[in-house]
């Protein structure tokens, strides 16, 4: 039976893409406007999982997706890396000379900044979704404004690649978090062989004091817990935060069990939002 899967964006977009990556070719995507509504659809049940981009080599994190992760109801199941080259899209007929405007995702955006100064002519105008501005600008009809976006984008919404491989390093990657209902199904996956370690995620919220923090990273250094990302988010009352944590390893076994446990006695709160196999850093890059 298929799945159905929220990502944010319009069909032709990078997190489509990462969605068939994980789910394999029979999934059924249920594009979203905002981070937000993925979030509502999976702790609803209107859909089975989500899919959210949490980081990008060059533009780093996606503060909107980690304000999905920290509110209660949803948990982490697995992560996918993709490779990320954006494309220049315009109307038929268009020349890169004529252009005036070019649109596209903040995020795509930042990603694209060596092609933009050598272009400053040209207006770069942020919108909500990379395959969204290759739709916007197929329906204008205009030749002055591009996209920047995948090139399944072009494909899909009929425009043509005026320029290929925008982004400032060809190794661009995006990191995407697969999540689901906290009380949902376990979800079929792809991709079998991409297994490489078991990776944590946790929302710890600490005391409004001098080195609470630090309190509770002190047991994973000492246990030899290696922390690949601490993320900051505003808390529930005014000028309270919540840290998304995320380290290689199990929480139920060994060190960083250890880890953990002196970890919640030092903490206001930690939540284990979930534990699953990463995914190889370097895989399918191109």
């Amino acid at each position: 039976m298929p799945v159905d899967v929220a990502f944010q964006g319009e069909l032709g977009a990078f997190s489509e893409d990462a969605v068939r990556t994980w789910f394999g070719p029979e999934v059924e995507p249920l594009p979203c406007r905002e981070f937000r509504e993925v979030g509502e659809a999976v702790r609803s049940g209107r859909v089975s999982a989500g899919l959210l981009p949490v980081e990008n080599t060059l533009a780093g994190s996606v503060q909107p997706a980690y304000d999905v992760l920290v509110e209660p109801g949803i948990s982490v199941v697995g992560e996918v890396i993709r490779p990320i080259r954006h494309f220049l899209l315009g109307v038929p007929g268009a020349e890169i000379e004529d252009l005036q405007r070019v649109i596209s995702h903040p995020v795509a955006l930042a990603q694209c900044g060596d092609f933009l100064s050598r272009h400053p002519e040209v207006e770069a105008l942020a919108v909500y979704d990379t395959a969204g501005a290759a739709r916007e600008v197929a329906e204008s009809g205009d030749r002055t404004m591009a996209a920047i976006a995948a090139q399944q984008a072009a494909e899909r919404y009929g425009l043509q690649v005026l320029a290929s491989d925008l982004q400032d390093r060809s190794d661009n990657q995006t990191r995407f978090l697969v999540i689901r209902r906290e009380d949902g199904d376990p979800l079929p996956r792809e991709g079998r062989d991409t297994d490489l370690e078991w990776k944590t995620v946790l929302v710890v919220e600490t005391e409004d004091r001098p080195g609470s923090l630090v309190d509770v990273l002190l047991p994973m250094a000492r246990e030899g817990v290696n922390l690949s990302k601490v993320e900051s988010r505003p808390g529930p009352t005014p000028w309270s935060y919540r840290f998304i944590l995320e380290f290689q390893g199990n929480p139920e076994s060994g060190s960083a069990a250890r880890a953990l446990d002196e970890a919640r006695l030092r903490a206001r709160s930690v939540r284990v939002l979930g534990t699953f196999r990463g995914w190889r850093k370097n895989h399918e890059a191109r």
